[in-house]
């Protein structure tokens, strides 16, 4: 062979080895991208669990309309509709980003209740359900879901009853309603997980339940976008806000919500289902409005009720000052 032939073939060789050399390289210094370290193994094992992930429109459906066939009227917007709230939508002149990443790594379930009632428009009432409402007792503990402060304690008569508006470090503000007993006091600052607050069955309720709302700057983000109620999780560590998809749900599985809510029942017995196992929770609410000179007793007498009750209904203690001219409710 000839030496200038021999030349080249080394020159291609030590070319090859250089190129291959670089590669290995590049490939040992590519990152490894991985799930938050909070979700990694518990969202792997949640995945292995399930025998199908797929969303089916048509079950969906059927369990949204066979489980909450009988639910109440949505409650009035209090950023928006609540014309005779003394607090309005802090947030109506603000210029909200089309985008935005929140942080929801560290968070706690408001309470371990099963969904009695989605987000989403209800075509009979013509209006949104801005929230989810989650199955509690009167007198369970309802939780903050993030660190953050408390901006409002009031009462809405005609929709959520005693609630709590927190807002939070994380941008977004959270809302609890029909409450019964307030456990922290406005401009308070609480941490995720503190006891906020005691469910309960005050304002447009037909039954004992926790309505649970999450906002970014008044938008009212699908609460199923964040948090993964079937499993008591969120879905990832942050949660991306866009304007064209804040009311979309993530993952939601009906399947799975079913049987967490057969659990939920089995593990507390004395949880009454919606609209089937009691009265009060199938019957509409009915309300007294205080005349002068009336009295708890005198009242609960007239509507065949007892006093203990009606406290339980309106989140107030037997020796509670009355107001002439506004409403208690007897049912």
């Amino acid at each position: 062979m000839q030496f200038s032939q021999i030349t080249r073939n080394l020159k291609t060789s030590f070319i090859l080895t250089l190129i291959a050399g670089s590669w290995a390289i590049t490939k040992a210094e590519q990152p490894t991208y991985r799930l938050p370290g909070q979700h990694q193994q518990q969202h792997g094992d949640l995945m292995a669990s399930r025998s199908n992930s797929n969303i089916k429109v048509d079950n969906t459906t059927h369990f949204l309309e066979s489980l909450f066939n009988e639910e109440e009227e949505p409650e009035y917007d209090i950023y928006t509709e609540g014309w005779n709230s003394k607090h309005v939508n802090c947030y109506n002149a603000a210029d909200v980003p089309a985008r935005a990443k929140i942080d929801v790594s560290r968070f706690s379930m408001p309470h371990p209740g099963y969904l009695t009632s989605p987000y989403g428009y209800r075509k009979r009432f013509k209006r949104m359900h801005k929230g989810v409402d989650i199955k509690v007792q009167v007198g369970d503990t309802i939780r903050a879901a993030f660190d953050g402060r408390v901006r409002i304690t009031n009462y809405e008569a005609r929709g959520y009853g005693y609630y709590v508006v927190l807002r939070h470090t994380n941008d977004l503000e959270t809302v609890y309603g029909h409450l019964s007993k307030f456990l922290v006091k406005d401009d308070q600052y609480v941490k995720a997980g503190d006891p906020i607050a005691l469910g309960g069955n005050t304002g447009r309720s037909t039954g004992s339940h926790l309505h649970f709302e999450t906002r970014y700057m008044g938008y009212a983000i699908n609460p199923c976008a964040i948090f993964d109620f079937a499993n008591q999780t969120t879905h990832t560590d942050y949660y991306t806000f866009t304007k064209e998809t804040y009311q979309d749900a993530r993952n939601f599985s009906a399947e799975a919500n079913e049987r967490y809510a057969a659990e939920y029942r089995k593990a507390n017995p004395n949880v009454r289902t919606p609209g089937k196992s009691s009265a009060t929770s199938s019957s509409p609410a009915k309300y007294y409005t205080i005349k002068k000179g009336d009295t708890l007793a005198r009242i609960a007498t007239k509507n065949h009720t007892t006093v203990k009750k009606l406290c339980a209904l309106n989140g107030i203690s037997s020796s509670k000052k009355l107001k002439p001219g506004t409403r208690l409710k007897v049912k």
